[in-house]
């Protein structure tokens, strides 16, 4: 399996796509080297309609705690809530590369994943560290710590996803903790400390917010433009 277009699209979008309005143009320019890494390997560049605003991410929030918060979750009022924002995006891409190293072919396309996924790692790291801090932290105005914000989107991105517990909060019960000792989380991992994997299915129900990959909706109100992707929609 090598890298299309048409393939790579949909993990690609899933970078870094949350800017803070305070970062600068120097610091969007340092990190846009991933996505041009792929336009170098990869020709055409299909981009689908993506929908970043405040009420979609209040859906998602609402959808992960099975009630609406009042008032609606924004995802661009504080620090904490903007890093929970986060939380909710990366770690998605991360499991998407690990799943798809095994099948590629092409000695460039492995090469690329490769730098792709160990960006993508660490960018999942320092967001999960940085919201660590404040694990106990109750968000305002809602009472809920932030321990138990990561917990929910994490149990929501398993049950879209319908393949089992490959995402994991800040905080766990010990026995599902690193070596069944510990209680903290700052990377998440399998009972091996392996990273969990996702095929692009699983990623598209939960990007959709439906569940089904033949559904859009979420992030994507149209459907992902990759070839994976449209397979999986009704045809035009």
């Amino acid at each position: 399996m090598s890298l299309s277009s048409s393939n790579i699209t949909f993990a690609a979008l899933l970078i870094l796509l949350l800017l803070p309005k305070s970062y600068s143009s120097k610091t969007i320019e340092s990190n846009s080297y991933s996505h041009r890494a792929i336009q170098s390997t990869v020709k055409g560049f299909p981009r689908p309609l993506l929908n970043l605003s405040a009420e979609s991410f209040a859906k998602v929030v609402d959808s992960a705690f099975e009630k609406q918060l009042v008032p609606s979750f924004d995802p661009y009022s504080s620090g904490v809530n903007f890093l929970l924002a986060s939380y909710l995006i990366p770690y998605v891409g991360l499991t998407g590369y690990v799943g798809a190293s095994p099948k590629l072919q092409d000695p460039k396309s492995k090469r690329l994943v490769a730098g792709l996924l160990g960006v993508e790692s660490g960018q999942d790291a320092v967001i999960r560290a940085l919201l660590y801090e404040h694990a106990h932290k109750k968000v305002k105005p809602y009472g809920i710590t932030v321990a138990e914000f990561t917990n929910r989107f994490s149990q929501l991105r398993n049950k879209l996803g319908n393949a089992g517990v490959k995402d994991e909060g800040l905080v766990v019960v010990e026995s599902e903790g690193a070596e069944g000792l510990i209680t903290g989380n700052v990377l998440a991992g399998d009972k091996y400390s392996v990273a969990f994997d996702r095929t692009p299915e699983e990623i598209l129900r939960i990007v959709y917010g439906s569940g089904d990959e033949h559904k859009p909706g979420g992030f994507y109100p149209k459907g992902a433009d990759g070839h994976i992707a449209k397979s999986h929609l009704p045809k035009a």
